[in-house]
């Protein structure tokens, strides 16, 4: 899909005006045609998904709202579920808004009830990576700690000693989840799910169909000063 290639990736309102311009052409698209281009769009929207900015996360958090992109993410969850699961289970631990914490549970709970058994798997998938990625950290270390070692046995190794390094600063999420956080997770998507459902509809919220350029205030201040510059033209009879 030629809309990815220029995603913006600095701007977060463009990225807003991105997602809603992408769900009003998936309104319309034919299952076929979605096959095509579902991977790299869904890897796109988990970035959207992880996105610090949370107005980005919360729009692409709703298109799990659109019953029309359900049924293509339902048909195609196989697919879909692997490339979504790590960026929604992540961000529902990290992500400092509540709201977004809502947003992910009622999605982790529409893939939980799609395919229950896909959804397992692929728990168990990201657990492997936690590990593979901590067991690849040791071993760097390691490996680090062998050069050190060799290098103090240089015999100018302390004319050309460095300070000690400053200890490693590691992610926030650095622990590989249990079953314990599985089946906490469970629970909380459905009573987050629960909740968010109730809330939304007291508080009704619509979303537009039509995207709204945001308006920047130094276009508009140079609209108004602007001047036509007529006392410089010349019309045509002037000019013969």
């Amino acid at each position: 899909m030629g809309l990815l290639k220029f995603w913006p990736k600095t701007h977060s309102p463009k990225e807003v005006m991105f997602l809603n311009e992408l769900e009003e052409i998936l309104d319309v698209i034919e299952p076929s045609e979605f096959v095509k281009v579902m991977e790299p769009l869904f890897r796109q929207l988990a970035k959207c998904v992880s996105s610090p900015h949370f107005q980005v996360a919360e729009r692409a958090l709703y298109y799990w709202n659109n019953e029309y992109i359900m049924s293509l993410i339902s048909d195609n969850a196989a697919k879909i579920l692997p490339i979504m699961f790590p960026a929604l289970y992540k961000n529902s631990k990290s992500h400092w808004n509540k709201t977004i914490h809502g947003l992910i549970y009622n999605a982790l709970k529409l893939f939980m009830e799609m395919n229950q058994k896909l959804f397992d798997d692929c728990t168990q998938q990201y657990k492997a990576e936690k590990q593979k990625g901590r067991f690849r950290l040791k071993e760097r270390e390691e490996m680090w700690h062998k050069i050190e070692e060799l290098a103090r046995q240089n015999p100018q190794y302390p004319m050309y000693c460095a300070p000690p390094p400053l200890p490693p600063v590691y992610c926030m999420e650095t622990e590989t989840p249990t079953a314990e956080d599985i089946q906490l997770l469970k629970k909380t998507m459905e009573t987050e799910a629960v909740q968010m459902l109730k809330d939304l509809k007291k508080e009704k919220v619509l979303l537009r169909r039509k995207s709204e350029l945001p308006q920047d205030v130094y276009t508009i201040k140079a609209l108004e000063a602007h001047k036509r510059a007529e006392e410089f033209l010349t019309s045509s009879q002037e000019a013969l």
